[in-house]
């Protein structure tokens, strides 16, 4: 407290290094957040697809013949196949195409757990020639988001005819729901006889690991078949670990890391040379070189934590930024909360005790 400014100073930096810690443990997180949430808006216990699919927007086909195989075990409801693609969707304002994220699905068959999706109009509209129902928190880039409105997909005239609210994560800007006749047309020539996800609706009461045992135990190694748990996991891994993404977001932690130890050590190692007369004194009085390492080690407990505490404040605004302008499932839980404090204190502490050093080896008779 005796030189207010410098305490300022000091426990910005450490805010700063925090503050880039919570950031990118929280994109990190994120990744596996928004695929397990794709999969929780589907109204399936268990899941098809193929082994060479890496996550929702890099899915491989396999035959639709496995659903008809899936929906004779003992246990399952109901079957239903959804179809996924990209193409071009063109801005009526700007002209300019961007990719758009696209979901087909059979009008009868109850894919999505989205109540917009439940009403009669969005159900009507779904059942149209070259209509399609929008994401509303697709990207500005996207353009106006209107019912009634007509623009081009993939060079072809097509109509908003509802909107829902998904969000498409990491994996999409923007997201469209089309029928599967509709999929036909815009991605003729493909057959809808491949499909990229089977959904298995199973029913009341029956026990999901036993009908995943019977699945795996008859179908063809052309597919896997997965819990919503073990699909949600499955991509989130993909993400963090097989991806530029999920490897930036852990060179952002270790990085930030290095930078918080550096400043805490630049901070601790001129305080330290600022009173080395003091600490030489104390040195030439008795006191030993332990109780000289405990204040220093106090200094960096005490940069830690009024470090944390803005970094902490300001990492949840962000986090709130970050959500309202992308939808990407960002926030701040307990854990994480405790885990990057930890990683303050002891950032700082490593910082103290290499910072230390000049302390311990301090001669008084040099000194004065």
């Amino acid at each position: 407290m005796h030189e207010k400014t410098r305490l300022m100073v000091a426990s910005s930096g450490v805010a700063f290094a925090v503050l880039l810690v919570f950031m990118n443990l929280g994109f990190l997180e994120s990744l596996s957040k928004a695929a397990a949430l794709t999969y929780e808006q589907l109204n399936a216990e268990v899941f098809l697809v193929s082994p060479q699919t890496t996550d929702i927007s890099g899915t491989d086909t396999f035959p639709r013949e496995r659903l008809y195989q899936a929906a004779g075990i003992e246990g399952v409801d109901r079957v239903m196949p959804v179809y996924i693609g990209f193409q071009q969707w063109r801005n009526l304002e700007t002209r300019q195409s961007r990719a758009m994220f696209i979901y087909a699905i059979n009008p009868e068959d109850p894919v999505f757990l989205l109540p917009e999706l439940q009403l009669s109009e969005n159900q009507a509209a779904l059942r149209r020639p070259d209509t399609v129902l929008m994401d509303q928190l697709s990207r500005p880039e996207y353009g106006p988001q209107k019912i009634g409105l007509t623009t081009e997909l993939n060079r072809r005239k097509v109509k908003i005819g509802g909107l829902f609210s998904f969000g498409g994560g990491f994996s999409a800007d923007g997201t469209l729901i089309m029928s599967d006749q509709n999929f036909r047309r815009f991605f003729d020539p493909r057959p809808l006889s491949e499909i990229d996800l089977g959904l298995i609706k199973l029913e009341v009461g029956a026990d999901t690991s036993q009908v995943v045992e019977k699945l795996q135990a008859i179908l063809p190694k052309d597919v896997l078949v997965l819990t919503r748990e073990q699909i949600g996991t499955r991509e989130g891994d993909y993400w963090i670990s097989a991806t530029s993404t999920g490897f930036y977001f852990g060179l952002g932690v270790v990085v930030s890391l290095v930078v918080g130890t550096v400043i805490v050590y630049q901070i601790l190692y001129t305080d330290i040379s600022n009173h080395l007369l003091q600490y030489a004194t104390l040195k030439a009085m008795g006191y030993g070189s332990y109780y000289l390492f405990t204040i220093v080690i106090q200094e960096a407990v005490i940069l830690a934590v009024l470090g944390y505490i803005p970094g902490f404040a300001l990492s949840l605004g962000l986090y709130e930024l970050t959500f309202r302008a992308t939808s990407i499932p960002i926030g701040m839980d307990l854990e994480r909360a405790t885990f990057v404090l930890i990683l303050s204190v002891v950032m700082c502490v490593v910082s103290g005790l290499v910072s230390v050093q000049k302390v311990i080896a301090a001669d008084p008779a040099e000194v004065f």
